[in-house]
Parts: C-alpha cells; structure tokens; sequence
C-alpha cells in the first residue's frame, strides 16, 4: 500500500527521536539524551556534542551538576557552557536529578549512602562517565566536574571519592564533603556551616578515595551575601580540600600543603562586582583558588538572566570554571 507523505515524514520523526535515544553518537553541536542505571538507581542525563567533535580526537569531558529547582536544559541556559564548550572544544554531561528521586530536584548529598565510592548518586554519575567514555573520544586524563548548590556539593562528594576519575573540579555555593549526614544536619548547615571539621572531614575525602598519593585541585565560588547556604561553607570546602590535599602530598597529615594563601588579590568585573581572590599553590601548581564575590547572594556569578539563580553582574563563573579546570591534567 503507498504511504502518504504525511505518514513517512512521522514515521522519520519517529525513527530520528529513537535514535537519539538510542544512545547512537551524535552529530557535533547537538545534544544526546539517555539513561544510565545501576544497582543503585537510574537517572536521565543530556550530553553536549560541541561543535567540531571528531571521533578520532580525543576531548575533555565537563560533567555539570545543576541545583535544586533546576535540570539540564536551565543549567545550561543559566551557565552557556554549552557556548564554552563550542569555542574550547569539549564534551559537557548534564546529569538530571528528577522530581521522582527529590521533589525540589535536589541532588541528594546528605544520604549516607551518597557520600561514598561506589553506592548511591555519585556511583550513577560515574557510571554516566563511563557510558560516555565508551561511545565518545574523551581524554580520561581530563575529566572535570563542577556544580552549584546541591549539584556543587554532589562535586565534592564526587571529588572526595573519585579523584582518580576527576582531574579537578568546582565547587559553586556549596559545601564541603560530608558537611551534613541527615536532612536536619543538612538544614543547618546551609543556615551556620557544618558542625563537623573540615580536617576531619578532609582526612574522610582522601580515604574515600582508597589513599592516593595525589592531589584535587578544586575551585571554589561563594557570594558573601549568600542567604541560601551560608559563605561559611565556601571556607570549609577550601580547608576540606586543602587538608586532603595535605594527606595526598605524602600520606601524612604534617601541614606539607599548607592553610595559609600564596597569594591574595582582589578585582572587578566589567559588570561592576568586586571580588577578592585567595590562592593556594603547591610546588609551583595552583592548586585551590577561591573567589570571594562581594555582596553576590545565591546565584551563578555571569550566569544569563533569563533564568532562576543568575547574576549577571559577574565575573562569568563559567569562564573561571574552564580557565582553571583547563590548568590540570590528571
């Protein structure tokens, strides 16, 4: 019988969406939807094909953790790193958290079984890491992660309990691994910090990680009028970081990676926010950087303001992720 050709422009329809979900490789500069499960769960993700892929080409992979009320589509529209990732040439994964998993969409940090190495959450994110490194040309030695809010703390779980996936990492109005282990604790801690310390919490990190004899290099972000998840959490994560950094140096914890900056300096940006900065270099390698954004609430600093949580004012936090992600190789 002849087919109308209204009836074969929907079965092509048809075949086109089963194929993007086939998980079938892409063409470059377009996105790729699927699924990953594992014995913990499943999530969805959104993976951005930049423009330019080739298949021979091996690229660096960006895993982008979005915050509460948040999924894929307005992190990346909040951020533009799909835009970054045309001009720099990498591959940006887009784990979903959805509303059947947390009503407010929120990643779920606190859950003692999301803040270890191969259980929960963060064992579905790597398994989505891996799903990419098995279709795409992903450099592993180049392997970031970063997130705001809930999806920042997600990075320092991830961070903490797979730094020999991740070669370094962002940490955007978070807080530090394991700054809480119930949802009250949680509650509190976004309101005052977290009660527990940061160097214990950092000897925890790098024994999740099974010890390694390497550093994390994390950047962190924090509005100092953040109302959301108190600046105090900003500081924790740098001294978390820093004292399992200490424990990566030589397996001791002897201060060999020191507390104290190497250097400090302050700057504007061209949409008028001040910000101080605090570096921590370690043989000759920055390795944590801190930017202080003055008078910045809860938001993603540069971020486009037809979305939720943007401050367009600046500096461009997808910039400075990029900039510093792209100094370290694993």
């Amino acid at each position: 019988m002849k087919r109308s050709s209204g009836a074969l422009a929907r079965t092509s329809a048809l075949l086109l969406v089963l194929f993007a979900l086939s998980g079938a490789p892409a063409h470059a500069g377009s996105w790729v939807h699927g699924s990953y499960t594992n014995l913990w769960g499943s999530r969805g993700f959104q993976l951005w094909v930049p423009t330019g892929y080739q298949p021979g080409e091996a690229l660096p992979l960006v895993v982008a953790l979005h915050g509460c009320f948040q999924n894929p589509d307005q992190f990346a529209g909040l951020s533009r790193l799909n835009q970054k990732a045309d001009a720099e040439k990498f591959l940006v994964l887009y784990p979903n958290q959805a509303t059947l998993f947390n009503g407010t969409q929120c990643w779920n940090f606190m859950i003692a079984t999301n803040q270890e190495r191969d259980r929960g959450e963060p064992s579905i994110v790597v398994g989505m890491v891996d799903w990419v490194k098995s279709r795409y040309a992903v450099d592993s030695r180049r392997v970031y992660v970063g997130g705001v809010s809930a999806g920042a703390v997600l990075s320092s779980i991830l961070l903490a309990c797979y730094s020999d996936v991740f070669a370094a990492g962002m940490v955007g109005a978070g807080a530090m691994y394991k700054a809480a282990t119930t949802a009250s604790g949680s509650v509190y801690a976004m309101a005052f910090g977290s009660i527990y310390s940061p160097d214990d919490r950092g000897a925890d990190a790098w024994a999740c990680s099974r010890k390694p004899r390497w550093q994390v290099p994390v950047l962190v972000l924090h509005g100092t009028e953040d109302d959301v998840v108190n600046p105090i959490n900003g500081e924790q994560a740098v001294r978390q970081f820093l004292q399992t950094n200490d424990y990566g140096d030589d397996g001791a914890n002897n201060d060999s990676v020191p507390y104290a900056p190497t250097r400090v300096w302050s700057g504007r940006s061209t949409g008028g926010r001040d910000y101080l900065v605090k570096e921590y270099a370690y043989a000759g390698r920055l390795l944590v950087q801190k930017y202080e954004l003055k008078g910045m609430g809860h938001a993603w600093p540069g971020g486009d303001p037809s979305y939720l949580f943007a401050d367009p004012t600046g500096p461009d936090a997808t910039t400075l992720m990029w900039d510093f992600f792209k100094q370290h190789i694993r």
